[in-house]
């Protein structure tokens, strides 16, 4: 019965949608967001960050030991380290930005760095077609006045930096067959690595028990969730079409916003995100074949 309901769970992962896991990830991504905003109102937003990136880990690495054998290459774990302190930054930048930007305006300007890799790997004049309407849509989303907030739009710029090597990255790490252990190992340094810059307020999460069940909870959902989705799917499409993809997490964003945080969008934000939409579901549906990882994510 275990191994007939493990080869369904296969085959799901296998024949859905990814665009299905992406969305899932994203909701998962973004409802971590809104407990983290309120979390906002007690600790600084990079101590947060620094919180939902080790908790992550500890809770990857609780269930994926059973990856770490046989034992790592030197070129692994420097990988995977790579990829935690990339995503760590990424993480703290992104929750320094969204306590001064709405969620889903901060998402769509972010969505810059995803939508560069997609650029570059572009190839035919359909995806090329694919990615300017992703962009156009991104653009009318993302109408924030640059002048009210500059120290925001630099955060969310620095994120959207490091979210460009979440992808590259964690793609190689995807394609290791470590399971997830990787992320979970990269998470741990990554949280090590921006302790200086983001522990300000840890000692008010350390002694309020559910200031630190919130960011355990925000780990949870946003990264152990979200980030292990990616790593399922990044071993299913190519960098291109899962950059690509990435144009609708500031759709999932903006409802989230909408539901959670009365961020209520316009009927222009609305016509941006159709054609995020139409973007996304007019792309090329190529896969990555299972004997050639490497070659296919180029």
């Amino acid at each position: 019965m275990t191994s007939r309901q493990g080869s369904r769970s296969e085959r799901l992962v296998q024949y859905a949608p990814p665009e299905l896991f992406f969305v899932i990830s994203a909701i998962a991504q973004y409802l971590g967001a809104v407990i983290a905003i309120e979390l906002f109102v007690d600790l600084a937003p990079a101590t947060v960050a620094w919180l939902r990136v080790l908790f992550a880990g500890i809770i990857i690495m609780a269930f994926q030991w059973k990856h770490l054998r046989p034992r790592w290459t030197r070129s692994e774990i420097q990988v995977a380290a790579l990829f935690g302190i990339t995503t760590a930054l990424m993480n703290m930048f992104f929750y320094m930005a969204i306590d001064r930007l709405p969620l889903g305006k901060g998402v769509t300007i972010e969505f810059i760095g995803p939508i560069a890799v997609a650029a570059i790997q572009t190839r035919t004049a359909r995806n090329t077609v694919a990615l300017m309407l992703a962009a156009i849509g991104v653009i009318v989303l993302g109408g924030v006045e640059i002048g009210n907030e500059p120290l925001g739009l630099l955060f969310i710029l620095l994120a959207s930096l490091f979210w460009a090597g979440y992808i590259v990255i964690g793609s190689r790490v995807a394609l290791a067959h470590r399971g997830i252990a990787g992320l979970g190992i990269g998470l741990l340094i990554g949280g090590l690595v921006i302790t200086p810059f983001a522990s300000g307020s840890a000692s008010t999460a350390f002694t309020t028990p559910h200031l630190l069940l919130g960011c355990a909870l925000v780990g949870l959902l946003a990264n152990a969730i979200g980030y292990g989705i990616d790593q399922v799917t990044m071993r299913r499409i190519p960098i291109r079409r899962f950059s690509l993809m990435a144009a609708l997490l500031p759709v999932v964003a903006g409802l989230v916003g909408f539901i959670f945080l009365d961020q209520t969008p316009t009927l222009i934000d609305l016509l941006g995100m159709s054609l995020v939409l139409i973007g996304v579901a007019s792309q090329e549906r190529e896969r990555i074949e299972r004997h050639q990882p490497e070659a296919q994510t180029t």
